[in-house]
């Protein structure tokens, strides 16, 4: 039985939040990419996905093994990957596809690399924007490259990859959906210290991370993607494993009508928080049969999307998570991450400088606040 251990939601290319290559595509490159998987198995097969594609893409060849650091794979641990018994594929329009499963013992936590060869010209990539992570890119055909010295160029975002699956036979999955904070922003890039990898380290337990910078509950968006309550089906409920779901959600939907410094979601429709309560019903509604847990959105006074209308329609929201019953179970996000002097706030300690993201060891704290209640 095979547990999904490793995910990135997808997203419609754009240009996103720094430089990226999902506009421009692959055209006789290799791309290589690193991901942590958070349970261990014999064998692993991938998940590629080409959801925002309106033609098929065609790959010539993938591969995966055990990461070196940078671009350089273990030699002994290289496997190429199959599907349906063939080397090469195509990736349907609007549609994803699972490789076939390769031999290769995974240890939890321990990177992996993934290549992916494209002989043809790609077209516009379907990809996850905000890695933290690098990925790396070379010309030619580098799927058995284990030196990593062929590739030349690097991005800090997932293309086309979206899962990697394991056969630990685990059904104890948890998957965080959510925003920015969930995706990672303001933890260190290239240390895995998102709350969710934090999350992983101290339960043993498989954390999908399902949040996109930038997301809403309510409203799609070409930067920040598709809203909650249309991508949790294809983002979590799909993914085999997975018992638990963790939402996060609503921050943006408030805060994006008071941001006025970088404008990259306007005009922002001004939301009340009964908005906000119906969305998260709707995503209880669909993730029927899971262990729903409600997280209280963080304090973000002082930042760019803090505003009195921000602020009633936070408070409401959050009032509602923790006293409407509703959720199986509420962590409390807002009260362990509130400073000693303003629990609007963020704790001084924990702020990744902006008032809105935490830093490492605020994802510490949160992720050690929703441990104890798993």
């Amino acid at each position: 039985m095979f547990t999904t251990v490793w995910t990135a939601s997808p997203q419609q290319p754009s240009e996103g939040f720094t430089p990226n290559w999902s506009r421009e595509g692959f055209w006789r490159q290799s791309v290589r990419q690193t991901v942590r998987p958070g349970a261990g198995g014999d064998r692993l097969r991938i998940r590629l996905s080409n959801a925002y594609g309106t033609s098929p893409v065609r790959l010539a060849g993938a591969t995966v093994g055990r990461s070196r650091g940078g671009a350089r794979v273990q030699p002994r641990s290289l496997r190429r990957l199959t599907f349906q018994g063939a080397r090469g594929t195509e990736i349907p329009p609007r549609g994803q596809l699972l490789s076939d499963p390769a031999e290769l013992a995974v240890d939890a936590h321990e990177p992996l690399a993934v290549t992916l060869y494209f002989e043809a010209v790609s077209g516009p990539a379907t990809f996850h924007a905000q890695a933290f992570t690098t990925s790396h890119r070379g010309p030619g055909d580098l799927l058995t490259d284990v030196s990593g010295d062929g590739f030349d160029a690097t991005t800090e975002s997932w293309y086309f990859l979206t899962a990697v699956e394991v056969d630990a036979g685990r059904t104890d999955a948890v998957a965080l959906i959510g925003d920015s904070i969930t995706d990672g922003f303001g933890s260190t890039p290239g240390a895995d210290r998102r709350w969710s990898d934090a999350l992983a380290a101290r339960t043993g337990r498989p954390v999908l991370n399902a949040g996109i910078g930038g997301n809403l509950l309510l409203n799609d968006s070409a930067w920040y993607g598709e809203k909650a309550v249309h991508r949790l089906r294809r983002d979590v409920l799909q993914h085999p494993g997975v018992d638990t779901l963790v939402v996060l959600l609503g921050l943006n939907d408030i805060g994006f009508s008071e941001t006025t410094e970088q404008p990259t979601y306007h005009p922002a429709p001004v939301v009340e928080a009964a908005e906000l309560i119906e969305g998260h019903r709707e995503l209880l509604r669909q993730a029927q049969g899971l262990r729903v847990i409600g997280a209280t959105l963080l304090p973000f006074g002082g930042s760019d999307h803090w505003g009195a209308h921000a602020a009633k329609v936070g408070h409401e929201l959050n009032e509602w998570i923790r006293g409407s019953g509703e959720y199986a179970e509420v962590v409390d996000l807002h009260r362990v991450m509130a400073g000693p002097e303003d629990p609007d706030r963020l704790h001084p300690a924990y702020d990744f400088g902006d008032h809105l993201h935490p830093n490492d060891a605020g994802y510490e704290v949160m992720a050690e606040a929703l441990a104890r209640i798993l």
